[in-house]
């Protein structure tokens, strides 16, 4: 008992698993990966769907007269009248939320829920990934795995996952696989998805894990023949279970509303109940007694209790003022709009064959209820197809109107890696410069691309001669101008939304260490030697002229780095990585430390287009008195020029202004 309590409070702190040791993993009392997502299952399905019928006042109205009805010397109609039209009410109902019921266990056939942590799993193309893993092998080229993460975050593009190449080199064989030990120190379970921080120990040697070498449930694996995986999370644990609520009986606006005729009815019905039993009492006073000669009385009942009694019988008399079928037809009419939204042909997508799918019957109505939209600019209302279209080097702008790049001459020699995914100035560049008219895209050479705007500077680079052919974790190969360079990978400072830019640290094949940054303008120019304040204003006049048409704009700027302070930086880099408590506070004091007195290599522009519609869409809805707001991370003068071109600032508006404040009480003051 005291060590099951003490391995509970280390979970506390961070997770310790060993790979195929469930004895060890037992110890820590590690949830399984049996998990809940429906609604009901079958022990639960009746209390619950009753419950959930009997909240609509209606049918909670008709329960009470039956119950009313089996009194005999309150009721003067069987019992029946009331129960047969209330179950066969209930049944409708009840039969229309089975039907997700019976969905629900035909998706839970699999035997995932017998998993447990530290157990390693094999996974195949195509496959649903149900519980959080740490990636080990793959069938790909680099221990590469590919996976489509739209049940987690929405995006359709696929993201790249890379195990370590100490388990890659295990790959397919069950034997190694079977008789692998590593232990992995990690993190708590959390909800949070865009990161991870742990640290794998295998043979003494510590390697640092993050959010690129793990698996996470809700995932599915693409492009991949098979890869496998250790459970480090399961069931409830897994980030997706974390960000999981309770579920809620909703009601819609129709239901409120009818709840609400439905209590304007019942007081219409106690009116005339009241009347009516007024008026009997007083007719019992004045006439009725006479009636007792030929109808006695069966015992000798108080006026007061008469009077509740028949208040009660005009209740069940009355009963069909209450409309009980109420639900069972708007439920109905809800099912027909289901499939008017499933047959609209203005919401069928031809291009990849998709229809509309209303995936519940109230869909209609919760549509109606919507007042704010909240977007995502990339990939949302933009097409996140990335263009590469200019550039600013050393102070010099390329792609102009009159033609991309006036200045120098490219000889192209590299028809094999030819790529037109370039904007049309820039192909018009390169003709206009002598290259030759019969080039073709290679099949060979496709590039994945986490971001689409990497691959769209990757692939311009590679239009110019300086082709990306490969990386391994260690390693970078180009061909530089027809010449194969590879360059050694000695550190990657990752990207997040505070930091806003991005460095690697790179060893040419002469020697030469080189600290490559790409990032806002903003956050590289605090960083930038001061040698480059001449520099930095030509470019930043270039990147108003790119901001001002709309699009996407990064800095770019290199340092050159001492070899021994390099040394000492790794050692210091290798154990923040492999730290698990204060890594990222650790991490972003070696970055700040590195990123300094950069030398200012110049800029880019990507376009990223609208995608067709989107200037109507957003007109139809702002005549509907919906409001929006778009979040973007461009550059004030992109975002102004994006907000026009998408109709979310028209130029019939007076008096637009900006927000520029950093606190509620600054902002309430600048609106003011």
């Amino acid at each position: 008992l005291f060590c099951a309590a003490k391995h509970q409070d280390e979970e506390l702190l961070e997770r310790h698993l060993r790979a195929n040791d469930r004895t060890f993993n037992g110890s820590f009392r590690y949830t399984n990966n049996a998990i809940k997502t429906s609604k009901y299952n079958i022990i639960t399905f009746l209390p619950l769907n009753l419950f959930e019928q009997f909240t609509r006042l209606a049918n909670a109205y008709f329960l009470f007269l039956f119950c009313l009805q089996l009194i005999p010397r309150v009721s003067s109609l069987s019992w029946f009248t009331t129960a047969v039209p209330l179950i066969l009410v209930l049944s409708i109902t009840g039969v229309k939320d089975a039907t997700n019921l019976l969905f629900f266990f035909l998706l839970k056939k699999e035997k995932w829920r017998n998993v447990q942590v530290g157990d390693i799993i094999k996974l195949e193309n195509n496959q649903f990934v149900t519980a959080d893993l740490l990636l080990l092998s793959s069938s790909e080229p680099l221990n590469l795995v590919y996976v489509e993460t739209a049940e987690l975050d929405g995006e359709t593009n696929l993201k790249v996952k890379q195990a370590l190449t100490v388990t890659g080199e295990m790959g397919n064989s069950t034997e190694v696989l079977g008789a692998f030990k590593g232990e992995v120190r990690c993190e708590p379970p959390n909800n949070r998805l865009d990161k991870f921080k742990g640290a794998l120990t295998v043979d003494k040697q510590v390697y640092s894990l993050d959010n690129d070498k793990v698996l996470l449930r809700g995932c599915t694996l693409r492009n991949t023949e098979w890869c496998f995986g250790l459970v480090i999370f399961g069931g409830p644990d897994t980030k997706l279970m974390q960000n999981s609520g309770k579920t809620k009986f909703k009601r819609t606006s129709i239901d409120h509303l009818m709840n609400i005729l439905v209590l304007c009815i019942f007081g219409f019905l106690a009116t005339m109940c009241a009347i009516l039993t007024v008026g009997n009492a007083v007719w019992e006073v004045k006439e009725g007694s006479v009636f007792t000669v030929f109808l006695p009385r069966e015992d000798d009942t108080s006026a007061g209790l008469s009077s509740f009694l028949t208040f009660w019988s005009y209740v069940i008399v009355l009963n069909t003022v209450v409309p009980i079928s109420l639900y069972v037809s708007v439920e109905f009419i809800r099912l027909g709009n289901s499939f008017f939204i499933d047959w609209d042909r203005k919401m069928y997508y031809p291009k990849n064959d998709t229809p509309a799918q209303a995936r519940t019957t109230t869909l209609n109505e919760d549509l109606g209820r919507i007042k704010y939209i909240f977007s995502d600019k990339t990939g949302t209302l933009t097409q996140n197809i990335m263009v590469f279209n200019r550039c600013s080097i050393n102070g010099k702008a390329f792609g102009e109107q009159l033609g991309f790049c006036k200045t120098g001459r490219v000889e192209w020699t590299h028809e094999d890696v030819f790529d037109f995914k370039v904007d049309t100035t820039l192909q018009s560049f390169m003709f206009q410069q002598g290259f030759s008219s019969s080039l073709v895209i290679s099949g060979e050479l496709h590039y994945q691309a986490q971001s689409p705007d990497e691959g769209a500077l990757v692939t311009a680079a590679r239009n110019f001669g300086f082709v990306f052919r490969s990386r391994t974790p260690e390693t970078v190969t180009l061909m530089e101008m027809g010449r194969k360079v590879i360059y050694e990978l000695v550190a990657v400072l990752d990207f997040n939304n505070v930091r806003k830019r991005m460095s690697v640290i790179v060893r040419s094949p002469d020697g030469k260490l080189l600290l490559l940054c790409k990032g806002a303008d903003t956050i590289v120019y605090e960083r930038l030697h001061p040698s480059c304040d001449n520099l930095m204003k030509v470019t930043t006049n270039h990147l108003n002229e790119y901001a001002g048409d709309g699009l996407r704009t990064l800095v770019l700027a290199y340092k050159d780095l001492d070899k021994s302070y390099l040394e000492e930086w790794k050692q210091r880099h290798h154990e923040a990585c492999t730290a698990i408590d204060g890594r990222e506070e650790r991490l972003d004091e070696l970055y700040e430390e590195i990123e300094k007195d950069l030398m200012l290599l110049g800029a880019t522009a990507v376009e990223d287009k609208l995608q067709d519609g989107v200037p109507q869409t957003i007109e139809q809805l702002a005549k509907a008195d919906i409001k929006i707001w778009v979040l973007t991370g461009d550059k004030q003068e992109t975002a102004e020029n994006i907000g026009y071109s998408c109709n979310m600032l028209r130029e019939e508006m007076k008096d637009v202004f900006i927000v520029a404040a950093n606190t509620a009480d600054e902002v309430r003051e600048e609106l003011q």
